[in-house]
């Protein structure tokens, strides 16, 4: 079944959510990380915090519209990190199913950044996306050409990265999907580092066969992505707390 195209104000309110939502959750890093979303019904465009703003601060109105480059394309002057948005905009050439992009350096994601081993299925968080998310080495703060090639290679049709000593990345259909992709990979992450804190790295894996059955079981028939039924509670949560992200 063919989903409606949301307009852009929706996205605009969805991904000024997902910046309150990654706050609120303690996932920002002051005014670095990104999330990004593409404009539906305008190809080539996507929207972005400000440069200098904190996730608490970004809001439906003071999002930034810009290219795959990270020119700012809306005439407002406002700033963006063009470093910041290489990442996402070569996954947005790379992958047009990739409505959103969320890359943030959470303690859970950075330190399972640092482990070999990567996601276990160790899990029902992580059920969902082992075997779903790349691996891309570090190779410095400077993202040039021919990194972006061997990230979005790494990347391909899976639902995110490891970004190794570095933090994770996430894509979704939806911003709501990129969000509780996140948050499936934050509970995973952190279960599994607290569990092999305890044990001295003694863990207990699930079988193969057990985990894709799992996930086999999460996906369902496809017609319901993540993020459809939580969303609206997330939303019904921050309208109560911190409504000003729709202005």
């Amino acid at each position: 079944m063919t989903r409606p195209l949301p307009t852009e104000a929706q996205v605009r309110v969805d991904l000024a959510a997902a910046h309150r939502l990654a706050a609120l959750n303690g996932w920002d890093d002051t005014i670095y990380t990104h999330i990004s979303a593409a404009v539906p019904g305008d190809d080539g465009a996507y929207l972005i915090g400000e440069f200098g703003l904190g996730f608490d601060e970004i809001r439906a109105s003071n999002l930034v519209k810009v290219d795959i480059a990270g020119k700012v394309l809306d005439g407002s002057g406002r700033k963006v990190n063009p470093t910041g948005f290489t990442i996402h905009g070569a996954v947005h050439r790379a992958r047009p199913d990739a409505a959103c992009v969320m890359h943030l350096h959470t303690e859970a994601g950075v330190a399972l950044s640092m482990l070999d081993e990567g996601l276990l299925p160790v899990s029902q968080w992580a059920m969902r996306l082992v075997g779903r998310l790349g691996r891309h080495d570090f190779e410095g703060l400077a993202l040039g050409a021919q990194e972006q090639q061997r990230l979005v290679a790494n990347l391909g049709a899976l639902d995110g990265l490891i970004l190794r000593h570095h933090g994770t990345l996430t894509v979704g259909r939806t911003v709501a999907e990129a969000y509780m992709l996140t948050y499936l990979l934050e509970r995973a992450a952190g279960a599994q580092l607290r569990a092999m804190a305890a044990t001295g790295g003694r863990l207990a894996p699930l079988g193969r066969a057990v985990a894709e059955r799992a996930q086999r079981q999460w996906l369902g028939d496809g017609s319901e992505w993540d993020g459809d039924l939580e969303w609206p509670h997330l939303l019904r949560r921050l309208d109560r707390i911190a409504p000003d992200y729709k202005d």
